[in-house]
């Protein structure tokens, strides 16, 4: 099995994934489904690690300056973010119109597709490996969105709800607004992709001649915008979709809020999305108290391979885990003495009142000014009184 087959839910894992990072052979070779890509995301998405660190890791080895490749592909999930603190749930709908109106487009994903039996090899082994997984490569992501939106012509949304579900790395910001960039409602025109595509970066296995991507763009883009779908062959056999829980397994042993467990204690409180240790000055005798919020988790399911990836770790910094509505955890923890942890946009605001919250740190300059790309967010946050990141990396180079 290779490593990024196998995410191990520790710190170290982590560090060492960092420490492995080699930015030039990135730079070259990430395009490549067997290329020198870093396997990070599902350790960047759940705290673990925040961009900082993994920026000065890697500049610790390496020569890094704010204008490498690999630091452009960091600002993307720092974007991504950014748009979602802008336009909070608007995200979820279609940003602006796409090739074709949202109701040209089917509400549910075809079970072929959810079995892993299109016909088309390379969907059918994305599906297959994301199953077996819980990670894709990112040009193998874009190909499965491509191929559900522009030629199944699912709507961007069922589509993204799903992969969202399976993925151990699976960030709302980074995954529904990758979704609409390929659909064409958060980019200028939908992306597409061939057969010739898939053979210059996937391996054997994926390359799919013979099969409806086997033409030309022009094709496609056609397709894309309104002409006939080509017709769907789905295979007898497929693979089940794995189990995905509105809630955390009983593997996680969660019980209620309780503000008997918190009264007059230090608390520090850990989340999904805050898996990194604790502060050095929090301390010696603070409680450290692990929450998951009923109500985000019955709205958007994970499977339970992310369950048990991110059980782990909570078990790891916290003897005690809460598995409540964020009004009875707010409530509970009114007791306690004192309650710090880390903010991310994914909390309650009913959290935020009773919690002292240390900001997510940045890797780039803050940008207070809605930005509706990436290069006009790139150019905002590198103006010179805004380059946090140019002085991180300085001092490593």
């Amino acid at each position: 099995m290779n490593r990024l087959e196998r995410f191990a839910p520790t710190l170290a894992e982590a560090l060492a994934r960092i420490a492995a990072v080699r930015p030039g052979d990135y730079a070259r070779s990430r395009n490549a489904l067997d290329g020198a890509v870093t396997g990070l995301s599902p350790y960047i998405t759940h705290g673990f690690v925040d961009l900082p660190e993994v920026a000065a890791g890697v500049a610790a080895g390496h020569r890094l300056d704010p204008q490498h490749r690999f630091m452009f592909e960091l600002g993307w999930r720092e974007f991504f973010r950014h748009v979602w603190q802008q336009r909070g749930d608007a995200i979820f709908t279609s940003m602006h119109a796409g090739p074709l109106p949202d109701d040209e487009y089917a509400r549910e994903l075809p079970a072929d597709v959810r079995e892993a039996r299109t016909g088309v090899p390379v969907i059918d082994e994305a599906v297959r490996t994301l199953y077996a997984t819980g990670y894709l490569h990112n040009h193998a992501r874009m190909w499965l969105a491509s191929y559900v939106v522009h030629l199944r012509r699912v709507h961007w949304r069922a589509g993204a709800d799903w992969l969202y579900a399976h993925l151990l790395d699976g960030d709302l910001a980074s995954n529904h607004l990758s979704w609409q960039w390929v659909a064409g409602t958060f980019s200028h025109k939908p992306y597409l992709f061939n057969a010739d595509n898939v053979a210059r970066y996937a391996p054997a296995p994926w390359h799919s001649p013979g099969s409806v991507i086997d033409t030309s763009y022009e094709a496609l883009d056609a397709i894309a915008r309104g002409g006939p779908l080509p017709l769907a062959r789905p295979v007898d056999e497929g693979v089940s979709e794995p189990r995905t829980q509105r809630g955390p397994t009983t593997q996680m042993r969660t019980v209620p809020a309780s503000g008997a467990a918190v009264m007059g204690r230090d608390v520090w409180l850990v989340h999904p999305w805050a898996l990194g240790d604790p502060p050095d000055d929090l301390p010696a005798d603070a409680l450290r108290v692990s929450i998951c919020t009923r109500e985000f988790h019955e709205r958007w399911v994970w499977s339970d391979a992310r369950w048990a990836f991110v059980g782990a770790r909570m078990a790891e910094l916290s003897p005690l885990c809460w598995h409540d509505s964020a009004a009875a955890i707010g409530t509970a923890l009114q007791g306690a003495r004192s309650v710090r942890g880390v903010d991310d946009q994914h909390l309650d605001a009913a959290l935020r009142s009773v919690v002292t919250m240390a900001a997510v740190r940045p890797l780039f300059g803050k940008v207070d000014k809605p930005c509706t790309s990436f290069s006009q967010w790139w150019k905002r946050a590198h103006t010179p009184d805004r380059n946090n990141c140019a002085a991180a990396t300085a001092n490593f180079a």
